[in-house]
Order: structure tokens, then sequence, then C-alpha cells
């Protein structure tokens, strides 16, 4: 079984200006001390949102690179993507969850084969919602009868995905924030 690479996700982690703390993010290995909850990312305060983002993406980058998954699974702008976002975070708890100390040591295999099917369906998303590897356009929304035609706007380059991210994430906890 190959190792978790912890250095790397040291190594890849970005401290955002904007963030509330200095401190690091947690790595996959010591998110699984504490025991998952569920949670709706519509119902987070401005702090957990923005934390809850940064956790995530980082266990994103290493699920992607531990199991070479191409784009057209996990694309570079998940991010824009409720419906990817919705998919990966409960994978994240699920895995959570299976590799959590006090879990049998058979639910590794259960978060395996609920991953298998996790993929399709991140595959049929990512097709559907039109993200790329080097690009990206909103999801497209079809409008039921009566309702006003939606558009999204276009399609648009992806040039540096961690940016790109941090923008995402910036304006998604200002926006939380301005709500409440």
């Amino acid at each position: 079984m190959a190792e978790q690479p912890t250095e790397a996700l040291h190594e890849d982690q970005v401290v955002d200006a904007e963030s509330p703390s200095d401190e690091p993010r947690a790595t996959p290995e010591e998110a699984v001390a504490v025991p998952p909850r569920p949670f709706l990312w519509d119902e987070l305060s401005a702090d957990d949102l923005e934390h809850r983002w940064h956790d995530l993406d980082v266990w994103v980058d290493w699920l992607r690179r531990t199991y070479g998954l191409p784009a057209s699974v996990i694309p570079p702008a998940w991010h824009r993507h409720p419906e990817l976002v919705w998919e990966l975070s409960a994978l994240h708890l699920h895995w959570l969850g299976c590799y959590h100390p006090h879990n049998d040591p058979s639910a590794p295999l259960a978060w395996h084969r609920d991953f298998a099917d996790a993929q399709q369906r991140l595959r049929d998303w990512t097709a559907t919602s039109g993200t790329r590897l080097d690009r990206d356009q909103p999801t497209h929304q079809t409008s039921w009868p009566g309702e006003p035609l939606t558009h999204r706007g276009g399609e648009r380059p992806i040039v540096d995905r961690r940016a790109d991210f941090h923008t995402h994430v910036h304006a998604d906890v200002t926006q939380r924030r301005n709500q409440h």
C-alpha cells in the first residue's frame, strides 16, 4: 500500500493572505484523529467555511495524486462546481470515518468500494459541467417552462488553479460574512 505523501502535502500548503490564521491546515493523516461529523456547506460560519474549503482542497489534491486521477474525474476547477464539491466533500468525510483509529479494520475496504462508485459519478458530473483540464465554464442550468433563461457565463481558461481556488474561497467567505 502506498504511503500518504505527508511531506508533499506540507510543501503544497499555501497560507492565504486573507486567512484569519497563519496556522497550517491539517494533513489527511492529522485529520483522522478527530471523529468526522457531517455538515452542510450552506450553514457554515465564514471562518468554518474557509477552513473546510482549505481542508478539502488539501485532501482532494492528495486524492488525485495518490490515485493518479485524471481531470475527467477531478478537474482543476472542481471548487467552482457545487455538484463536485458536494461529492468530494462526502467522499472526504467517508474517508475520515473509515480511517478513524476507532473504526473497524475493514472499513477502508468499504471506502474503496464506495470510492469506485463515486469516481463514475464524478466523471458524469465533470462531463455535464463542461469543466476541463485547461478551461472551465459554469455548470449549465436548464430553465424550466415559466422560468427566466439562465446564462451563467462562458468558457474561460484555467491559468493558475491555486490562485483561482484562493480567489474563489475568498469571494465565498466574504459573501458569507456579508450575509451575517
